[in-house]
This record gives C-alpha cells, structure tokens and sequence, in this order.
C-alpha cells in the first residue's frame, strides 16, 4: 500500500498558496535576502544565505501540518512571491506570519494571501482565533492585519529580531473566526 501525503492548496484571485517544494529555495534565497525583508521578521537572519534557503526548505518538509501549517505564495504570473506560515505561539495558540519580497510589496498580495489562509483556517484546520503580532515600526504589515480583519489586543511585547540583531517592540492581534 502507497501514501501519499497531500498538503492544502489555497487559491486566491491572483495567488495560490501552496506548500513548499525543492526548487522554491533559489526564490526564496533572492528575495528574503534582503534586509528590508528580514528586518521585518524575528527568525529570519541577515545575511541570509542560499544555506539558509536550502535548510527552510529541508525544514518545511518535516512540519507537523496539522499544527503548523505553512505555504508558498506564488503568484499567477510572477511565480513565488513570498511564505505564510503558522505556529503555536508562547500559550500554544495559532499565530501567522508572513512575508513577501520588495518587488511585491504594495500591490495587495499580503492581505489576499492572508484573508485566504484564514478562510482556510477557519473552514479547514477549524481555528476560531489565530494570532499575529507586528513590529511597531512596521506599518504596512498593521495595514495588512486590520485589512484581513485583525484587531488589537492592546498588548505590545519585545520580540527578538534575528536580522535587527535587538528586541523590538511587537503589538500583537487576534482574528475571531
């Protein structure tokens, strides 16, 4: 007998999220690669190496899916454009993240990519609250929360930022399926 393990495939009007796959890691090297992308992350370091691309790779193969979920974006056109992901945060609930490369920004693909994914969430993996939290000094991804439906929670916690190299304050939300 045969299994095949198959991981959720979200599609959205311009995007289809997806799980992650070998030749993802030179995309995902060339654009989180920059410092205007890792800045914005806790765990992504700066530099960040075709290694580092290589063993996220490796790592998603590994992910325990039915709790930590994570996917590709990649655009109709343009190919991969970013990752979106969930994991249990400090109290084991659902917290996302995501991130797209520069070219990408500004062009709707993070609040599209996110309002599918928690639609998936909340339909599929049956979440009635995910978590997020985003730096303070990062307001385009607080625009991208409020757009996808996410409210403050009115806490703000030091998070580490891995690329930054400091803790930064992070105000944290929560979306109610």
């Amino acid at each position: 007998m045969c299994a095949i393990e198959v991981t959720p495939v979200i599609a959205t009007d311009r995007l289809v999220l997806r799980g992650v796959v070998r030749g993802d890691a030179e995309a995902i090297y060339r654009l989180a690669s920059d410092i205007n992308v890792a800045g914005q992350l806790s765990t992504m370091p700066h530099p960040y190496t075709p290694d580092d691309a290589e063993a996220f790779v490796d790592r998603s193969f590994a992910r325990d899916w039915a709790s930590e979920p994570g996917f590709v974006l990649e655009h109709r056109n343009f190919g991969l454009v970013g990752m979106l992901g969930f994991k249990k945060d400090a109290q084991g609930r659902p917290e996302v993240g995501y991130w797209l490369g520069r070219p990408y920004w500004n062009r709707g693909y993070a609040t599209e990519a996110l309002r599918g994914a928690l639609k998936w969430a909340a339909r599929d993996w049956r979440r009635k609250a995910v978590f997020a939290g985003h730096f303070a000094d990062n307001k385009a991804s607080a625009q991208v929360l409020i757009k996808a439906g996410f409210l403050y929670t009115g806490s703000v916690e030091r998070r580490f930022s891995k690329a930054r190299g400091t803790e930064v304050p992070t105000r944290l939300m929560v979306w109610l399926a």
